[in-house]
Parts: C-alpha cells; structure tokens; sequence
C-alpha cells in the first residue's frame, strides 16, 4: 500500500524548523550533535527565562487580574523584540526565493509555515517565563488549577498576534508605499516594534505599582482598554473565574483583534507577501558614482581624528566594511538597529523615572543606571556584527598576510564605538540635559564612559570579533532577549555602586579607581587579543 506523500505545508514547516535548529551554515555542522528541538537549541536561554520568571511570586494573594497583567506585559516584551529582531532574516530571505518561487508552493502556505516556526519558538520562550506564574495563579488565586489551563491559552493568542501584527504591518507597508521602499521600511518597522514592545511593557509594571496591586478596568479607567496585556489578563480573568462585565469586555477585545490581525496578514494580504519576496529576489545594478568621487565616509576617515586612530591599513579597512554595513546593507540593519532600539528607549524611561520622583538619591540612581546601560552598547552591537549571510566572503581574511584576527576586530570594535556609540552617547546627553534640574548630575555618565572601551575589548577577546564572519542562524536571535535581561542586571549593579559614591562623596575616588582598573583591563585584554591566531576553519 503506497503511503501519500506529505503535505507541502508540512514540509515546508519541517525545512524552516530545521534551519532555525541548525542555522544555514554547513561548515563544521555534525548532524548527530545538532539539536533536535527548540528546548534543547535554546536551553540556557530557557532557563535565564525561566529565572526571570521567579518574579511572579511578588503576585501571590494578587487578584487574577493583576497576575495576568504583569505576566502578559513581561511577555509582550519579550515576544515583540524576538520578532521585531527575527521577522525580517525568517520572513524575507533572497536566498529562498531563488529556490521557492520557481517551485509550486502557494504563497499562503509559504507564509504559515514560516510563521509556525516563529509562533512555536515564541511559545516556547513565553512559556518558560510564564512557569512560576503558571504556579502561582493555581495556588495562590481563586481560579485555581483552572488557570494555567486559561493562561496558556490567552498566552498562544498573544503570540499569534505579535507575529501577526509584524507580518501585517509589512504587508501594509508593499501596498501603501511599494516594493522599492520595501528595505527600508522593513528596519524602520522593526525599531518602532521593538521600542513599542520595550515603552509597553515598562508601563504595566508603573501602573501595578501605582494602583497598589488592585488595578481595574472601569469607567474612570478607561485608558486600560487601550493597552494589549489588559485584554489577554481579562481572557485569563474570563477563563478562570467568570470575570466581571469589564473583563468580559477586555476579553473580547483580545479575540476580535486576534483575528482580525490573523486574517488580514495571513489570508487578505498574502498575496503582498509574495510580491515582497520576489522584490527582494530581483538583482539591482548599483548606483553609479561619478569618477574620481568618494563616500563621505571615506573622507572621514582620511581626516583627525580618525586618521590617527586608524593609521594600520588592516584597521582601516575593517572599519570601513564596517561602517558601510551598518549604513547599507539590509539585513544588517534588520539585525542591528531594532536589537538596539532599547538601549535609546530603557536610558530615557529611566531618566524620566528619577525626573518625576522626589527623592533626590532615587534620581541619582536613574542617571547612573543610564549610563551604565549605555555602557553595553558595544559589548551587544559587536556581538551582532559577527554574524552575516555573505560569511563565506570572510575567508577572504585568512587567505590575507593577516597573522591572527587582532586587526579586523580593532577596526569593527572602533566603527561600533564611532558610528553608534558616539551618536548614542551625545543624543541621550542632550536629552537628559533637557529633562533634569541639575546639570551636575550629568557627571553621572562618567563611570559608564570609562567603561565603553572594556566593554568593547570584551566583546573581541579570543579573536570572535571578526566582521560578517559568522552564519546567521535565526537562534541567536531569539537569545537577545536574554542578553538584554542579563545586561540590565550588570548595569543595576554598576548603578547602584554609582550611586552610593554619588551620595556618600565618593564619586571622583570611584572614577580615580575606575580608571586605573579600566586602563589596566584594556591594556591586558589587547595584549591578550594581539596574541590570538587564527582558528582552524572547521
């Protein structure tokens, strides 16, 4: 008896799983060493999670209510940057439609099957955080074990419309603006989800906080409707108990938008999708330059003070690929501006946090986390350089009289430092200026300038930071949430020692010792790095 063969939509969801698993690298891949599922490819990204999700028992005794708020706004937080950070490089992908458009595949089917990959790591992710709050609704609410049941589901919904929305948007933006402004607009979109998902779920934590734990939907609170988390914590409300009229309402909400996104960005507009992938498929001749012209970025280069931080000719060049990436290259950009989208947003949430508190030390502390935050830029943006789909032009590197890779990541840790960092550092200073009452505080900023460098050699050490080097895989995507989360904590550690100095009179001893122990770091580090070669290339 001959079996059917299986379903195109299987298939298809089986192939993108396996390359979220494996990457789309075949250098040193062994297949019996790959991982066979989500749980075990993102396994340390699960358990900081996991870990994270531990602060759910504040919430015991709390309403249903306030639980699932804070549970839902964590949540949306961390569904919205994996996929504003993993929509692009999975959704439009030039390598595949070379291969997938020339084959009888219908382009809703395509469009699922990538979404069922996105929507299953998404869960797996939501789950574990959700764990110890799956606990503490069971045991210490009136819906008892009704609820992780109630919350699992309101949760699923909540993922679908994050991918959802994503996708939607996209589509929107081939139909209002053309296939042309496609790449472009597809950075722009991912920033504004990823600040969006960063802004809304700093505000469930202030409202809980304000309310004292007893928030609710009401006429005088109106406002609540508008916030995404309130309608899936009144599904759970719905589900678990009853729930009262507001939270029936809430509910509803939840599942009208829910499929209302679903149908218009999995069946209305799908068609939009396969003009965006053929776009995208399509070569263009690049744009002419008159002879004898040359890229601003070149003449900067050429000029103090860059021409003196970069007199060796391999530096020079790295920083030059470098910067022509981040200004130029699409899924760069896709990569790169929404994972650090949040270091522009947390820094002035937390100034206008110590803004609108009293107590002078609590400001104090804002300023100092502010920079201490800041000082993360590069040790995050440089570990996000290294990975490319055009990583097999890198062995272009070895095949140079480079004796190890010490140059090419002096000139990637200097581009990030120049072209980012920099831009970063003087827009949030302007805006803090702006927004404090006492300039002085601005001095705040210091230690974490001081750290910048350290932060950048420790990005490269053991010769990792070499430019464009490494295969994308759409799993180190969903592991930047938890790099997010770890280097928060690091910078309320930092701040904290700040400010304590700030308010006992220590501050320029902690600078003095700061700064020999930041120079002695460097120092050790580079001499470390300069003696790194190359690696074997399997």
């Amino acid at each position: 008896m001959n079996t059917p063969p299986p379903s195109s939509a299987k298939t298809l969801r089986r192939l993108f799983l396996t390359l979220f698993l494996r990457g789309r690298s075949s250098r040193g891949l062994q297949k019996e060493q790959a991982p066979k599922s989500v749980g075990s490819k993102l396994i340390f990204t699960l358990l900081l999670y996991a870990a994270l999700g531990l602060m759910a028992l504040f919430f015991r005794g709390q309403p249903i209510f306030t639980l699932s708020l804070y549970l839902h706004g964590m949540t949306f937080v961390f569904l919205g940057m994996f996929v504003a950070a993993s929509a692009g490089e999975v959704l439009f992908n030039k390598d595949e439609g070379e291969i997938l458009l020339h084959r009888p595949i219908r382009p809703r089917a395509l469009l699922w099957a990538k979404i069922g990959v996105l929507v299953e790591v998404s869960l797996w992710l939501a789950a574990a955080f959700n764990l110890a709050g799956f606990f503490v609704g069971a045991l210490g609410s009136s819906g008892g074990w009704v609820f992780p049941l109630a919350h699992a589901v309101s949760t699923t919904l909540q993922a679908l419309l994050c991918t959802g929305f994503v996708v939607l948007t996209y589509e929107l933006c081939l139909r209002w603006f053309g296939r042309e402004r496609l790449e472009g607009l597809m950075t722009t979109v991912q920033v504004i989800v990823a600040i969006a998902a960063v802004v809304g779920g700093q505000m469930v934590p202030q409202l809980i906080g304000r309310f004292g734990g007893k928030i609710e939907f009401n006429f005088n609170s109106w406002w609540i409707a508008l916030l995404p988390p309130a309608w899936f914590a009144g599904l759970d409300d719905v589900l678990s108990e009853g729930g009262a009229g507001s939270s029936w309402v809430l509910a509803a909400l939840a599942l009208i938008a829910t499929s209302i996104v679903m149908w218009l960005a999995f069946g209305r507009l799908a068609r939009d999708y396969e003009a965006g992938l053929q776009t995208l498929a399509e070569s263009s001749s690049p744009r002419a330059t008159r002879p004898g012209r040359r890229r601003w970025i070149a003449r900067l280069v050429d000029a103090p003070p860059l021409k003196w931080w970069l007199r060796d000719s391999i530096s020079r060049a790295s920083f030059l690929l470098t910067a022509a990436y981040l200004f130029r290259d699409r899924e760069t950009k896709l990569r790169i501006y929404p994972g650090l989208a949040p270091m522009l947003v947390m820094p002035i949430i937390f100034v206008l946090q110590g803004r609108g508190r009293g107590n002078a030390g609590m400001g104090g502390f804002s300023m100092a986390l502010t920079g201490a935050y800041l000082g993360l830029v590069p040790l995050l943006a440089i570990n996000l350089l290294r990975y490319s789909q055009q990583w097999q032009a890198s062995d272009a590197f070895r095949a140079a009289p480079v004796p190890g890779p010490a140059p090419l990541c002096h000139g990637m840790r200097r581009a990030v430092l120049s072209c980012l960092t920099l831009p970063l550092l003087v827009s949030l200073g302007v805006i803090a200026w702006l927004l404090i009452k006492k300039t002085s505080e601005l001095l705040l900023f210091l230690p974490g300038v001081i750290a910048l460098p350290v932060y950048g050699m420790v990005a490269c050490l053991g010769g990792k930071a070499v430019p464009f080097s490494v295969p994308t895989e759409e799993a180190k995507a969903a592991g930047r949430g938890a790099i997010f989360m770890g280097s928060m904590m690091i910078a309320f550690v930092i701040a904290g020692i700040v400010a304590w100095a700030w308010s006992n009179g220590f501050f320029w001893w902690l600078v003095l010792i700061e700064t020999i122990a930041a120079s002695i770091l460097y120092v050790a580090m580079r001499r470390s790095l300069a003696r790194v070669s190359w690696s074997s290339m399997e």
